[in-house]
């Protein structure tokens, strides 16, 4: 599982995986890009930030409080090809992502304010080594009905990571057969429907997702012993 340990001291090029050198952006366009978001801070008040994939089960964020909320007009979708951390240029997963349409359940954070800038740029060399995340600003209801903003990160349409209109078993085939240092593409699919689990989230899509993956991982490894 990823750590802070390991994500402060991952050299991006390398450590999730080899990728493509005209994929990665640099530690100068991270920064840049970090700063650029910051500066479009709605308000003063607290800085939140939205999980709704391993952001919900494994945040390794220095926050001080964490509720679950929804998010109005965004909706999960495996919808990135995944070339490293838990997949590979040759044998590509599925990354998760947020697409327009529908709504979200997840887990929002609040940071400690003294820590923003070192928790978001830890962050962003987490979700933002290709680009192909775009970090937004977007109004999330908490389970109070509260209204807050948050950053949210959403797929980029434009980026050439960014699948469209795959369907269902073409998903679960390539995450059943995805895998990469951080290990098996399914691994992290069956974590988030824990975690669903846990929190009392409800998405058929994604369940009818996992339950094919499952299956064809296990025709996988029937096939691969014989």
């Amino acid at each position: 599982m990823l750590t802070r340990e390991f994500l402060k001291s991952a050299d991006c090029q390398s450590s999730f995986g080899p990728i493509e050198e005209s994929l990665l952006l640099s530690s100068e366009q991270r920064t840049a890009s970090l700063q650029s978001f910051l500066m479009n801070k709605p308000s003063k008040g607290p800085l939140w930030v939205f999980g709704y994939g391993s952001l919900m089960w494994n945040p390794l964020l220095d926050y001080d409080r964490v509720v679950t909320a929804y998010l109005d007009g965004w909706s999960r979708d495996f919808c990135l090809s995944l070339i490293a951390g838990r997949g590979t240029a040759e044998t590509p997963g599925r990354m998760l992502a947020l697409v327009e349409g529908g709504g979200t359940t997840g887990r929002a954070f609040k940071l400690c304010c003294e820590n923003w800038e070192t928790e978001l740029a830890l962050l962003w060399k987490r979700e933002m080594l290709t680009g192909c995340y775009r970090p937004s600003w977007q109004s999330l209801t908490l389970e109070s009905g509260e209204i807050i903003e948050a950053l949210v990160f959403v797929a980029n349409p434009q980026h050439v990571l960014f699948k469209t209109e795959e369907s269902i078993i073409s998903k679960a085939r390539t995450i059943a057969r995805a895998q990469g240092p951080l290990g098996r593409n399914l691994t992290y699919l069956q974590e988030m429907m824990d975690a669903f689990q846990r929190y009392g989230i409800q998405e058929p899509t994604m369940t009818a997702l996992k339950e094919c993956a499952m299956k064809l991982s296990m025709e996988i490894s029937t096939t691969t012993s014989e």
